[in-house]
């Protein structure tokens, strides 16, 4: 049972790190669930899958900050002439 939510926790890491750049909302939930699974175990599985589910949260972080500062014309995107 511990290796199964060790493994999942680890699967939910790689998961969020290569959402976050597609689509970074479930990216973050699914980092948030795979830091409560990879951290109540003690391996070194877990201990990446900490490290990556950490990355992923960040990254999916900022990513939203940009998206909203984009939307709401905080942050203007060079046009290209055509």
């Amino acid at each position: 049972m511990e290796d199964t939510k060790t493994l999942s926790g680890y699967i939910l890491s790689i998961v969020a790190l290569v959402l976050a750049f597609f689509n970074p909302f479930p990216a973050l939930i699914f980092s948030i669930i795979s830091l409560v699974q990879c951290s109540k175990q003690k391996n070194k599985l877990s201990h990446q899958g900490k490290v990556m589910s950490i990355i992923a949260m960040i990254l999916s972080i900022i990513l939203i900050i940009v998206a909203f500062l984009i939307s709401f014309e905080v942050i203007t995107l060079p046009t290209l002439p055509i």
